[in-house]
């Protein structure tokens, strides 16, 4: 069985950014399937062809070069994300194949594999990676309301023309059934994001010297590595550290990534008096060096502001956390806060800081039993439920459904 692997943003893990893609179209070649994988890349190869591909990894992958980054505006993204539908649609009708897999974002990403359906009866799902356009239009990144109509019509068919719908979250597909209920059968699989279990727990890790890159020894460390964008809410965690340093010197916040809000957030942290103090801001990092960090402290952490629709996301830092038994520490509720109560894996921050919630969480800092139960409760919650092994096992499950 042949798949085409769609995704505009595939990543390997020398590479910074999320490997999802990348973990699951590697094990679907263990599993004997031959894959195909078109993305997009910032990485210019010397080619006098549109399309660089190169074998790696048992993967045939066919990349284009399209810069993108979360510093580009709203328009340019749009501009980006609509040059890599035409010319990807084009790639995929000239590559033969059994099934196409293409996950978001952005939405676009499905029309080229419905295209393929349409033009060559090639069946596709649909990976949901989070609930567009719902969530860019409710932190009103689209404000025209044709536009608006447009995005939901777009939704609409794609979704109505997948052989099958795979949220990220439990949330997602609620939200899914909710606005098309005629779609519930085939939205019926959720497979979150993955807890790289032998990436984070390998004997090979060698923890990072924080008392040498830091200047300080922490007593406690909270670790955020992901996008410095806006709906992430940074400036949440600068405000939190702003109020436990005025209590406690030695609990620390390291923050690790790039994104369009980072020299903003840079700016906000030293306006506050924390940068450096007990909030420390570095360079992103690959994916093969994460582990090494979440060896040295004491708890992941995932943001994002204050917007309900939000809440349904499938973070990437979440699971990475569980996969290196570490608690996780979020500000919002939804399923993954849910999650975090059911199993006690973590701690749920407050959408507003006062002094009690305040010296609250600082007494959960200091808990270290509780944090050593949390740590293991993380690990046994990623093996049981969010492994590599759960993903492939659910996926290899759908596509004996769509090809009999």
């Amino acid at each position: 069985m042949k798949i085409i692997y769609l995704h505009q943003y595939f990543k390997f893990p020398s590479e910074k950014g999320s490997t999802r893609s990348y973990d699951l179209a590697t094990s679907f070649v263990k599993q004997g399937y031959k894959v195909v994988v078109v993305t997009a890349t910032n990485e210019q190869y010397k080619t006098k062809k549109r399309w660089h591909i190169k074998e790696s990894e048992g993967l045939e992958i066919h990349r284009i070069f399209l810069p993108f980054g979360n510093h580009l505006s709203y328009i340019q993204r749009t501009f980006v994300f609509l040059k890599f539908m035409w010319f990807a649609t084009f790639r995929l009708l000239k590559i033969k194949a059994d099934l196409v897999l293409a996950t978001s974002t952005p939405l676009t990403i499905g029309i080229p594999a419905m295209l393929k359906k349409w033009i060559h009866k090639t069946p596709y799902i649909f990976e949901v990676r989070d609930v567009w356009p719902e969530a860019v239009i409710a932190i009103g990144a689209v404000k025209n309301r044709w536009m608006r109509k447009w995005l939901y019509f777009q939704e609409k068919i794609i979704y109505k023309n997948a052989d099958y719908i795979v949220p990220l979250s439990i949330d997602m597909q609620k939200s899914i059934i909710t606005r098309f209920p005629s779609f519930e059968r085939k939205t019926d699989v959720v497979i979150e994001n993955i807890s790289e279990i032998n990436r984070f727990q390998s004997l090979d890790i060698i923890p990072v010297k924080l008392e040498e890159i830091l200047g300080i020894k922490p007593r406690f460390t909270v670790l955020y590595a992901g996008t410095f964008g806006r709906v992430n809410g940074i400036e949440y965690v600068i405000n939190l550290a702003e109020k436990t340093l005025m209590i406690d010197t030695e609990l620390v916040y390291i923050l690790i990534g790039s994104g369009g809000e980072k020299e903003k957030i840079n700016i906000f942290a030293k306006e506050k008096g924390v940068l450096n103090k007990n909030v420390f801001i570095l360079d992103p990092i690959s994916k093969d060096e994460l582990p090494s960090w979440y060896r040295s402290v004491d708890m992941g952490s995932s943001f994002v502001i204050d917007v309900k629709e939000l809440w349904v996301n499938s973070a990437n830092k979440f699971f990475d956390s569980l996969a290196a038994g570490k608690p996780i520490l979020i500000n919002h509720r939804g399923w993954q806060a849910e999650v975090i109560d059911k199993n006690n894996i973590g701690y749920v921050l407050p959408e507003t800081l006062n002094e009690k919630e305040i010296q609250i969480f600082l007494d959960y800092t200091r808990d270290l039993a509780l944090h050593k139960e949390q740590a293991l409760n993380s690990y046994e919650q990623a093996k049981s439920s969010y492994s590599l092994q759960v993903a492939i096992h659910k996926y290899i499950t759908i596509f004996d459904k769509i090809i009999r």
